[in-house]
């Protein structure tokens, strides 16, 4: 779901290297094996999941999580210093969280040069929020939300389907240990443009995880805060 309308047309880069990576995943896999994810995304579109998440013009719920010094963060002090890019992503298991890190950090220095802070939260533990970090070189607050608190604060979790999880197992993804507890919650991938009053100025929420918020349009987002 995406918020900004005039900026669902901007395919750049992430987009198109998202997509490629996502045609080569799929041509490695049985039918059975695509059936059973087709089957897991529809019903997770049914849930209305992501339509209860929070969107644009509404208040960015604020919270507290560990970064990887284990200081404590809260989002409305970032946000009182000036606009905030809040991404909540799956983990570092997962091949389009970690393009998505990767270009935010390509992006970093523009970000910053319009005043913004960036901030990326997941439900990994802060070990592997570590690794994820060290993985990618990230500059920028990567936060800890073990339990998906703050992700459900915003209206993005959700529980892996049974099916999945066998899958998940198969590929040597194990969510437990990943994320410090057996409830296979995962947040919706989600990307929000906080201004400095706390509220959303642009949102991307999407079902579909293979699909993020480009950098090109968390850009023009910051912009308009500015002008």
């Amino acid at each position: 779901m995406n918020t900004s309308p005039e900026l669902d047309s901007q395919t750049t880069a992430l987009a198109a290297e998202m997509n490629q990576v996502k045609q080569q995943f799929l041509a490695g896999l049985p039918d059975a094996v695509k059936q059973t994810m087709m089957q897991a995304a529809q019903k997770l579109a049914a849930s209305g999941v992501g339509e209860r998440a929070v969107n644009t013009g509404r208040p960015a719920p604020d919270f507290a999580l560990p970064n990887l010094r284990g200081a404590s963060i809260r989002l409305s002090r970032q946000w009182t210093r000036g606009p905030v890019v809040l991404s909540f992503y799956r983990g570092g298991w997962c091949p389009f969280c970690n393009l998505e890190l990767a270009a935010l950090q390509r992006h970093l220095p523009d970000i910053r040069s319009l005043g913004a802070a960036l901030v990326a939260v997941s439900p990994e533990t802060p070990d592997h929020s570590l690794s994820t970090a060290q993985k990618h070189g990230l500059e920028f607050e990567v936060l800890s939300d073990v339990g998906d608190q703050a992700a459900r604060a915003y209206g993005l979790v959700f529980v892996l389907p049974e099916a999945l999880r066998a899958l998940y197992q198969e590929w040597g993804i194990d969510l437990p240990a990943w994320n410090g507890d057996d409830s296979f919650e995962l947040p919706i991938p989600a990307t929000y443009v906080i201004d400095t009053g706390g509220m959303v100025r642009a949102a991307h929420v999407s079902m579909d995880y293979t699909t993020r918020m480009e950098p090109t349009a968390i850009l023009a987002a910051l912009r308009d805060i500015r002008a």
